[in-house]
């Protein structure tokens, strides 16, 4: 075997360790936030990113107005949002 390819193998196996343990879910959390982003609609349950909860009442583009008390309606970006509260039966 070709000495520099031999010199090389270790930095190819840590690339591939580093891309399945760090990169690789990393990436997968990227697409489930975006794919959370993109499912928010009028009437979900939701927590923001700084602890507030609130139901959302209005979609529009970017922007949503959540309620988050009696006649207490926050405008706010999608990207606040930090989960989707599931409602239970």
């Amino acid at each position: 075997m070709d000495p520099a390819i031999q010199s090389l193998l270790p930095f190819i196996v840590l690339f591939v360790v580093f891309y399945f343990l760090l990169i690789r879910p990393q990436m997968n959390q990227q697409k489930q936030r975006k794919d959370l982003l993109t499912s928010l609609k009028e009437g979900d349950k939701v927590r923001t990113v700084c602890g507030i909860y609130g139901r959302v009442e209005n979609v529009n583009g970017d922007e949503l107005a959540v309620r988050i008390a009696e006649k207490t309606t926050i405008q706010m970006a999608r990207f606040g949002v930090e989960s989707i509260i599931k409602e239970k039966d």
